[in-house]
């Protein structure tokens, strides 16, 4: 799939903005603060109705205006797709083929991205919120059942810990309402729980090999889902909610004390391995850049086999924290394949075949002039 036309109104620094896409590779080159990350934003958002920089909607509408719009030309295997995004204070419409949908679950998906940024290192070194974050949205996009898993899960745990708050500091808390909610909630946690585990178990089976080719076959890589409660992924459905039941009733002491949710997705990790060793803790700067560049990788090949199409890349001020053989593996691996947007302050010491042909993007405080 690729992006042919890309149409912004009243977005971050752009009050109206319209560009034409190569389906090849798209380079954005300007200073920092001039408006390069917003353009790589905006089709982040388009593609998952959320930006990957801010959680607050207002900050992607432009000064004094009362919304946003992001609509893109997307073509798939089977045609043209429009696709168009609103932003208001009041909430986000979306349109796909001109029509509202009636949720956004319906809406993520239609456009598939890997975005790769300077903060995607941290998936490796980083807190486990930045894991928790990788795996909802990548696997949100391959499949519309997690995310609504998902959205129900996170209901469900905000209506237990208000209850668990009011009770805080309590010895017990026998409340009907409470038990209906933990019984959901079991239920939610082991649905996207098992989700993640599958997904892990692809990503696994695409970095390997990846992670293998880039260290020079010298390191192989494995990745682990580790959940809080200690969950068995060979466990079926009612045994994994049963072993969660029996895990949340002998933590409810402490559940009480702290006044929230302790055991579930939402507290659990991702662990990565090079040679049997923790790469977060044991683990170089070169070996955690490459564990992260492998599951960037890896991503665009699972998307690839779950959706019959590649998705499309975005590369956000990346290359140049990639040394020349990183750099060159990676441009090596998406040339002709895959629909590629970087941006960066210059092309120079970029030495590689595939951006001398690209199409650039010249981005000036909010202005984008085409060619060199």
């Amino acid at each position: 799939m690729y992006i042919e036309r890309l149409e912004l109104t009243h977005y971050r620094n752009y009050e109206s903005l319209a560009l034409t896409f190569s389906k090849t590779i798209n380079v954005l080159i300007g200073e920092n603060a001039q408006g390069k990350t917003n353009i790589m934003e905006s089709i982040y958002v388009l593609s998952m109705a959320k930006s990957h920089r801010t959680s607050n909607d207002k900050e992607l509408i432009r000064w004094t205006e009362d919304y946003g719009k992001i609509k893109g030309d997307v073509h798939k295997k089977y045609g043209r797709l429009p696709l168009e995004l609103i932003l208001s204070k009041k909430g986000k419409k979306a349109k796909v083929n001109h029509l509202e949908q009636n949720r956004l679950s319906d809406y993520i998906g239609q456009l598939n991205v890997v975005m790769f940024a300077p903060e995607d290192l941290n998936l490796v070194k980083g807190s486990p919120q930045i894991r928790r974050r990788f795996l909802d949205m990548e696997i949100g996009q391959i499949s519309p059942v997690y995310l609504h898993d998902l959205l129900t899960f996170q209901k469900l745990l905000k209506q237990r810990n208000h209850l668990l708050k009011m009770h805080q500091g309590k010895s017990h808390l026998n409340d009907v309402m409470f038990d209906v909610y933990t019984d959901q909630y079991i239920q939610a946690a082991v649905s996207v729980i098992r989700k993640r585990f599958q997904f892990m178990e692809l990503l696994q089976k695409w970095a390997e090999p990846i992670h293998f080719g880039i260290s020079r076959g010298l390191e192989k890589l494995e990745i682990r889902y580790n959940p809080v409660s200690g969950l068995d992924q060979d466990k079926t459905f009612d045994q994994m909610a049963d072993y969660l039941r029996q895990k949340l009733q002998s933590g409810k002491t402490q559940e009480l004390a702290r006044g929230l949710t302790l055991t579930g997705p939402h507290r659990d990790d991702v662990q990565f391995f090079v040679n049997g060793y923790d790469v977060q803790t044991y683990g170089s700067q070169g070996q955690q850049r490459t564990t992260a560049l492998s599951l960037k990788l890896a991503e665009i090949e699972l998307i690839k086999q779950e959706v019959g199409e590649s998705p499309v890349l975005l590369l956000d001020d990346v290359l140049s924290e990639l040394d020349d053989y990183r750099q060159s593996h990676l441009l090596n691996t998406i040339q002709g394949e895959v629909q590629t947007f970087v941006t960066t302050t210059s092309v120079d010491g970029i030495n590689h075949e595939t951006i001398t042909q690209a199409e650039i993007f010249n981005v000036k405080q909010g202005h984008v002039d085409e060619g060199v």
